[in-house]
């Protein structure tokens, strides 16, 4: 019997046990263990050097505080990295940019890690002058900080959804608030109308109860398959085909996609590796060229 892994709750919880009075009650490590990036090479005409200070604030603001009632351990905190790469300056302090981030998560009993989620939001445009502090106001609209919450619950949710079917719930719902919010305030990046690839498209499709079964198929693909990919090869190969095939009836039955997109953006290269020369390489290729079009070469070299 495929032995089962606990819920990030269930083994924090467990852990806490085996450390008895070695662990304070109310010890928790932060949830994120993010690097953050800032480039301005694209701005020219003043001296922005004041930015470089924009990279600590929101290193601290992602590291240094705490998402989730959930305790963490060092070890379990999600790696993730976020990129500001600003493309224009509307003013001395008012900016476009854009984000860059990707998450990854352990693969159970290796050394080895699997992208979770990458994202390239490119409509953001905030203020920023040097000295100001970033402030989490989850009841207010920012255009700064609240981008930085949404992707953080983002992420949170994601994570979640790889440990426990439909984890990460909670997480998706404190991030579906905060695009309500800014679509009352017409924020730039946050409608849902017409089917782009905004945040607002992003969290309503992943609510949606007809990307349930994507949502579900996290769980599959990660615990079903990679946890146990080690133990038996053979039998988690065989269930991500039947996830692949699950996708491609997906792709049929939906016309606005950017979730699933998201999916193949993160995993069409590790699926890849699995199917290589396998046995079931060609139901994998028919497959995936139906899910994702965009990936169809790539998934060619399968067959090799």
């Amino acid at each position: 019997m495929t032995p089962s892994i606990p819920s990030r709750k269930a083994r924090a919880f467990i852990l806490a046990i085996l450390l008895g009075l070695l662990v304070l009650p109310d010890a928790r490590a932060q949830e994120f263990n993010c690097t953050v990036g800032v480039n301005y090479r694209a701005l020219s005409g003043t001296d922005y050097t004041f930015l470089d200070e924009l990279e600590d604030r929101v290193f601290e603001y992602m590291n240094d505080r705490q998402w989730t009632d959930d305790r963490f351990e060092d070890e379990e905190r999600i790696d993730c990295s976020l990129q500001i790469v600003f493309t224009d300056a509307i003013t001395l302090s008012q900016f476009r940019a854009r984000l860059v981030l990707a998450s990854r998560r352990p693969i159970y009993g290796t050394a080895q890690n699997s992208q979770v989620l990458t994202i390239s939001d490119e409509e953001w445009q905030f203020e920023y002058t040097q000295g100001t502090p970033l402030i989490f106001q989850p009841d207010q609209y920012d255009p700064l900080t609240s981008i930085l919450d949404f992707y953080a619950f983002i992420m949170l949710g994601y994570d979640y959804d790889t440990f426990d079917e439909l984890g990460g719930q909670p997480h998706f719902e404190e991030a579906r608030r905060i695009a309500d919010l800014a679509q009352t305030r017409g924020a730039l990046g946050w409608s849902s109308v017409g089917g782009g690839q905004s945040r607002g498209e992003l969290i309503s499709q992943i609510m949606d109860p007809r990307f349930q079964t994507l949502r579900r198929i996290y769980f599959d693909y990660h615990f079903g398959v990679l946890d146990h990919f080690i133990q038996d090869p053979d039998e988690a190969r065989g269930k991500m085909l039947t996830i692949v095939q699950d996708l491609a009836a997906l792709r049929e039955d939906v016309t606005r996609a950017y979730y699933l997109d998201q999916f193949f953006a993160a995993k069409y290269l590790e699926m890849i590796r699995v199917f290589r020369g396998s046995q079931e390489a060609s139901q994998a290729f028919d497959a995936l060229s139906q899910s994702d079009p965009a990936h169809l070469s790539d998934y060619s070299t399968m067959m090799n």
